[in-house]
């Protein structure tokens, strides 16, 4: 298949993203342009902070994921009233609409917002309505999970998932799921055991970042202790083929973000990350962007980034996509639609590359003639 061709098809499969904060779409540019607006002081003894440019250019120099975690605590500051989360989850919602992606399960931090004084309530509203406009304009369906940062005292999660307005979202149903996000290691899983258990006590979805920088073992714990059916990153699984076997045989989704490993040092090159290997286990997983203002793509970047890595077929894409919209949280009309939608695409991409294999057939066909000719 060209290139421009793969990129088309890429673009067009309808994609669920299930690992996306939405911190994390802070683009310097709306960054700097809020800071104006909230009249907020970025720090002055950074050199990054000089302009868009200069920060972005420092984003690309990430160490850790704590290095990066250090400047995304920074860029939260910007964001004060319900028009800035708004404006922000816009942001993310056109990038989707133009990378393809029909469903969106997104993260967000509230402990983040609340200890500076900012309103749980003015975030979920700003996104919220951000949510119900990309629905109504874009056709994109999504839903936001609360996430907990596990850096911080236990006690203090439990205490803002008990918040009354955190919990009035739950009821409403604004808000459909809990994870855990931040540092990882040092962080065991077992540790937000309670929490966990209040939120499926609740109904609630449950996930967990695991398995990113922290040991294989994390995951395992997510699954024991917490309870959770999917597992953010997971990148660690690998390492241990006894649980590879049991994510595969219990049907537990990876949301995989590809691009953000490497930035973050978690792997050396896009090569690297386990896509061939997870397939190969039959482990279901998805592919997302994570923080896609600070790691350099969207989740069309991270789809191009795997297939000039591992040479995808359509078979294995279309796979990968339909795990992605049978993992998702989303009802089964919904989903419904979205497997309508893929093999739509599926079907009018193996046309295409039937034509596309047979225009080059002919055209090796007639070179041998004319060099049969000359000869």
């Amino acid at each position: 298949m060209a290139k421009a061709s793969l990129r088309e098809f890429l673009r067009c499969l309808p994609k669920c993203e299930h690992h996306m904060h939405l911190e994390g779409a802070l683009s310097p540019q709306l960054l700097f342009e809020l800071a104006a607006k909230n009249n907020t002081t970025l720090p002055q003894d950074d050199a990054a902070f000089k302009s868009p440019e200069a920060l972005l250019e420092r984003y690309r120099r990430f160490t850790s994921l704590d290095d990066f975690l250090h400047y995304y605590y920074i860029g939260m500051s910007v964001l004060i009233t319900h028009s800035d989360f708004e404006a922000l989850a816009w942001d993310y919602f056109r990038h989707a609409k133009a990378d393809g992606v029909a469903h969106a399960e997104l993260f967000f931090d509230p402990q983040a917002h609340t200890a500076r004084g900012v309103g749980y309530s003015t975030a979920v509203a700003g996104f919220d309505a951000a949510c119900k406009r990309a629905e109504k304009e874009l056709g994109i369906t999504s839903i936001l999970t609360t996430c907990f940062l596990r850096h911080l005292p236990v006690e203090d999660s439990l205490a803002a998932f008990d918040a009354e307005d955190v919990q009035e979202s739950y009821v409403s149903g604004v808000v459909k799921g809990i994870g855990l996000d931040s540092s990882e290691n040092g962080y065991a899983p077992e540790g937000f055991k309670e929490l966990f258990a209040k939120a499926r006590h609740q109904g609630l979805n449950l996930t967990t970042h695991a398995g990113e920088e922290g040991p294989v073992s994390y995951i395992a714990s997510a699954l024991d202790n917490l309870r959770v059916r999917r597992i953010d990153h997971g990148i660690k699984l690998v390492y241990d083929e006894h649980l590879m076997k049991r994510i595969a045989s219990e049907n537990i989704m990876l949301t995989v973000c590809p691009l953000s490993n490497v930035v973050l040092r978690c792997v050396n090159t896009i090569k690297d990350v386990p896509i061939r290997k997870l397939l190969n286990a039959g482990v279901k997983f998805s592919i997302n962007s994570d923080d896609p203002a600070y790691f350099r793509g969207y989740i069309l970047d991270n789809y191009l980034a795997v297939q000039d890595a591992f040479g995808l077929s359509v078979e294995e894409w279309e796979g990968i996509v339909r795990a992605g919209i049978n993992g998702s949280w989303c009802g089964e009309d919904r989903k419904t639609i979205l497997l309508q939608l893929l093999k739509g695409v599926v079907v009018e991409w193996e046309e295409r590359l039937e034509e596309e294999a047979g225009q080059v057939n002919e055209g090796l066909r007639r070179q041998s003639q004319e060099i049969e000719v000359r000869a």
